[in-house]
């Protein structure tokens, strides 16, 4: 009982959207029920890793030991 009254809750509060980009403005895709006036926070999550691999390979380097190796070592 408790655990369904959360997730209605928390649903409730907490909505993923659709949303499309078009000449500086988010177009919403979904029906979202919001009083007149009222404020939210909008956090963004590209659905496309377009370029990711571009922008991480910068960030590559050597390391002198197996990292995976010592934090299983470490989980034991």
């Amino acid at each position: 009982m408790i655990r369904q009254l959360f997730s209605i809750v928390v649903w409730r509060l907490l909505r993923a959207i659709r949303v499309r980009y078009e000449k500086g403005l988010l177009r919403l895709l979904d029906n979202i029920e919001l009083r007149e006036g009222e404020e939210i926070e909008i956090i963004i999550a590209r659905r496309s890793f377009k370029g990711f691999k571009e922008k991480a390979g910068k960030y590559r380097f050597k390391v002198n030991q197996d990292i995976v190796e010592e934090f299983l070592k470490e989980r034991r």
